[in-house]
């Protein structure tokens, strides 16, 4: 669940196989495909990308469906930590970004439209806050300071939640930064994060470079 299509060959030469594929709920589809989602959001077209992999797996022995880890920003973000919410038998590890996860306090132009009206148990149900407590496998939530398109209170309703619950998590808030990814420094923190937790390889250290130019006296 991948909303950013540049970072994925970066991933592979990082020595991942990189998966992205349509399930039932998405859109430009028929309306008994895109019915999937109704009131339902919290599907995110996973079992029909579960099923997909498994598939894979069968004709590509490599891959090793005891480390399957995810990432998504915005709605993708809500995906992400729903996998590890709704699906932790088959994803270990998310990193979600800017997430809306919780459909009653995001824009109602596009909640309401995938929700419905009036605000009914479907909310509840779909809510990465109300089910934060199922966490398992290992979590990084990235966040943007000033993020104007999901209010950032989103994803700290459910840090509240996960402290409540005694989870073990990581947080990273970029300062000044709005809806994103985490911009470079995020960028990096995501593959670090994938390379320790589903390669188990403790990242090597990594530093800015920069271009000095020194006058002549």
């Amino acid at each position: 669940m991948n909303d950013s299509r540049g970072s994925l060959h970066e991933l592979a030469e990082l020595g991942f196989i990189v998966v992205q594929c349509d399930g039932m709920g998405t859109s430009n589809r028929s309306k008994a495909f895109h019915d999937v989602a109704w009131q339902n959001l919290k599907d995110g077209g996973f079992p029909d990308r579960i099923a997909w992999i498994k598939e894979a797996a069968k004709k590509y022995s490599y891959m090793d469906m005891e480390r399957v880890g995810i990432f998504g920003n915005s709605a993708g973000g809500q995906s992400s930590l729903g996998a590890l919410l709704f699906h932790p038998d088959f994803y270990k590890v998310a990193v979600s970004s800017s997430g809306c996860h919780d459909n009653r306090m995001d824009k109602m132009w596009w909640n309401e439209q995938w929700m419905g009206y009036p605000i009914g148990p479907a909310y509840a149900e779909s809510s990465n806050v109300d089910n934060a407590y199922r966490l398992q496998g290992k979590l990084l939530l990235i966040l943007g300071e000033l993020d104007d398109n999901v209010d950032p209170s989103s994803t700290m309703q459910v840090i509240n939640q996960l402290i409540k619950a005694n989870k073990n998590f990581d947080f990273l808030m970029v300062p000044g930064m709005k809806h994103s990814l985490g911009g470079d420094y995020g960028e990096h923190k995501r593959r670090d994060f994938f390379v320790k937790h589903l390669l188990g390889i403790d990242p090597p250290e990594w530093t800015w470079k920069t271009n000095i130019t020194i006058p002549k006296p």
